[in-house]
């Protein structure tokens, strides 16, 4: 069944753990460094300029922020990671948000869209956030953010590259880019694919 992405409205920017919702409705979480384009991507997904807000100073935002989709399951967009200049009372800040989403409230979460910039490729804070959520056995699949900025001949071995990594060889791995909108109908029909179970 068939679900209006375009229905959308944030409910909800959590700025602590005993704000996270567990109303029972699925959750699908964008994970991803800072800066990686989660934002971009929800905002391609419902079909917005600007729901999602693109943060000018990355890193700074430090909140959990749920979009509620057609009235039935939520989009969660959760602080991106490994922003150097970020304090280290916003890094103690960011800890206890995301790891309390994840362990204290993981029995909430359906899956999470595990975003990596496919120019970049899997840094060690994608691997840790990787590793993390197998241990946790959580549900995740892969976006590769930022296509358009390769060529043909780069994005061939730039997904070469991602798809060597042990902990992905068995994952799911949608290119996206939020600029030609490439992906945006299999990122949709892999979460319909979930919350629709």
């Amino acid at each position: 069944m068939g679900k209006n992405f375009s229905k959308a409205e944030l409910v909800l920017t959590a700025g602590n753990i005993s704000q996270l919702v567990r109303d029972g409705r699925p959750q699908i979480a964008f994970s991803g460094r800072s800066n990686v384009g989660k934002s971009s991507l929800i905002n391609t997904l419902i079909g917005r300029k600007s729901l999602a807000r693109v943060s000018q100073s990355p890193g700074k935002t430090i909140t959990v922020n749920y979009y509620l989709i057609d009235d039935s399951f939520y989009l969660v967009d959760i602080p991106g990671y490994g922003y150097a200049k970020r304090s280290s009372e916003d890094k103690a800040r960011w800890s206890s948000l995301v790891n309390g989403y994840f362990t204290k409230y993981g029995q909430n979460i359906t899956a999470v869209a595990q975003l990596i910039d496919l120019k970049v490729g899997c840094t060690a804070d994608d691997l840790t956030m990787l590793d993390f959520m197998s241990k946790k056995d959580l549900s995740y699949f892969v976006v590769a953010t930022k296509s358009d900025k390769l060529n043909v001949t780069e994005r061939k071995k730039a997904l070469a590259r991602l798809a060597e990594q042990p902990c992905l060889e068995n994952s799911d791995i949608i290119v996206f880019s939020a600029l030609k909108k490439e992906g945006k109908d299999e990122v949709i029909q892999k979460i319909l694919s979930l919350v629709t179970k």
